[in-house]
């Protein structure tokens, strides 16, 4: 089972995250998708330090600790250093995306998405951990 970490202050961007990431036939495909929520950076922070995620995705604005700032702890963490981290974001500009890719997020999906493209780019990043 695949445990994957969803950090964003939406509940309706959550929903359709984690209703992507539990279809079952792309859960299926990884013995499961455990999906946890975090409302936002603070909530992120709290929660990463309970335990191994295989995969992270992060918005970028957020209220208190933004998804770059979040970014940022999870690479110099010990823990977390290595797990891919996906950055969804209505910023989305050549510049943006350069700058998250530049502090270590492994990809970059652009809002307004399609379910296969988020699939598409989580799948591939779970698929090189595997």
């Amino acid at each position: 089972m695949r445990k994957l970490l969803v950090v964003e202050d939406s509940a309706a961007a959550r929903a359709l995250v984690r209703s992507i990431l539990e279809d079952p036939v792309f859960a299926d495909r990884y013995g499961g998708c455990e999906v946890v929520e975090a409302t936002c950076g603070f909530d992120a922070m709290r929660l990463l330090p309970r335990g191994k995620f295989d995969l992270i995705i992060t918005d970028i604005n957020m209220a208190d600790i933004n998804g770059l700032e979040l970014i940022h702890f999870i690479r110099k963490s010990e823990h977390h250093r290595t797990t891919p981290l996906v950055i969804i974001s209505t910023q989305a500009t050549e510049r943006d995306v350069d700058r998250g890719l530049a502090l270590g997020a492994n990809a970059y999906v652009a809002k307004p998405f399609t379910p296969d493209e988020l699939r598409g780019t989580i799948g591939g990043l779970l698929d090189k951990g595997a």
